[in-house]
């Protein structure tokens, strides 16, 4: 991957200029600027969604860096990322753009035009197509709003809050729930995909001993369903040996196809036109382990900015609706 560092053979900044406080935007550009290139690891990579040069990207960091008298960046040969001082400053930065995010949401919806950024963290489990299907709705009704999908490892979708880099999340089996204030959270049922011409495609339901005599696709670890999928197998004492593991949902699935291997879904993640690739989908009994939770919600004691409050209403409407 193609990195540049932060150079300091550039012309000096003037010792009396103040290049991210003397303008309140301009303030705020730079904040941005600094953030890009914390998620990028790169120089060149940032200033290239930014579409600035690098250069003078480059001597925007180093007029921050002398106005506060210490790097913020380590420089090594992979990339940049922020020293202790650096994340010092990254977390004042992404308080003062959700801040920010937050106000222009709410100018935006006093005079009606219904705008903002949204910036949601979710698992593998919501994105694949629960969250694509609902945020096409949303922008055909705010077409002015904006989004942000980043997608985690299980546990890392919560912790995403804690920054503000994130504004809502949407999870299966949530590893850290003590400082997310919870909208949404119901079980989530589990089924077996397969071939159409599968010899288990007829059955009612199913037991995880079923599935154990056919090659298994398996989540790995440690996905949401995998996890369920390991409690389910303990508890009758039955061992899960995958043919294949991937953190790829749709690979898995698309694996069953035309083959005995058998796939796991969830509801949410169950697509209504699995017959287009000769599929079925059966339930999935857990034989008495609680089913895994979706749950849907935001930072507890922050204020969301009316766009993403206005959205994960919407998502609490969605899935009470479908799930109860």
């Amino acid at each position: 991957m193609c990195c540049c560092l932060l150079l300091r053979n550039q012309e000096p900044v003037a010792k009396n200029a103040t290049p991210w406080t003397d303008h309140p935007m301009r303030h705020q550009q730079v904040l941005k600027y600094i953030e890009k290139i914390a998620r990028t690891g790169s120089l060149r990579s940032a200033a290239e969604e930014l579409g600035i040069t690098p250069s003078a990207l480059n001597r925007r960091i180093l007029g921050v860096e002398e106005e506060l008298g210490v790097e913020i960046f380590e420089r090594h040969p992979a990339g940049l990322r922020p020293n202790i001082a650096g994340e010092i400053l990254l977390k004042h930065i992404r308080d003062q753009l959700a801040d920010m995010d937050r106000v222009k949401s709410r100018i935006a919806d006093l005079s009606g035009m219904r705008a903002g950024h949204i910036n949601i963290a979710t698992t593998r489990e919501v994105v694949a197509y629960f969250l694509p299907d609902l945020i096409k709705q949303h922008l055909t009704e705010f077409p002015a709003v904006t989004f942000g999908v980043n997608l985690h490892e299980r546990g890392g979708a919560e912790n995403s809050l804690q920054d503000n880099s994130n504004d809502i999340a949407i999870v299966f089996e949530p590893m850290h729930m003590q400082d997310m204030q919870t909208v949404y959270a119901g079980p989530q049922e589990m089924f077996v995909v397969m071939s159409q011409d599968h010899p288990l495609a007829g059955r009612e339901n199913l037991h995880i001993y079923d599935c154990t005599d056919f090659p298994l696709l398996l989540p790995k670890r440690p996905e949401g369903i995998r996890q369920v999928l390991d409690e389910v197998a303990a508890k009758v004492g039955v061992p899960l040996e995958p043919a294949v593991e991937s953190n790829s949902l749709d690979l898995l699935r698309l694996m069953s196809q035309d083959s005995l291997a058998l796939s796991f879904c969830l509801a949410i993640n169950l697509r209504p036109d699995l017959d287009k690739a000769r599929l079925v989908s059966v339930p999935l009994h857990l034989g008495g382990v609680p089913a895994g939770v979706l749950a849907a919600g935001y930072l507890k004691g922050r204020t969301l900015p009316v766009a993403a409050a206005r959205f994960l209403e919407t998502v609490n409407k969605q899935l009470s609706t479908r799930f109860g």
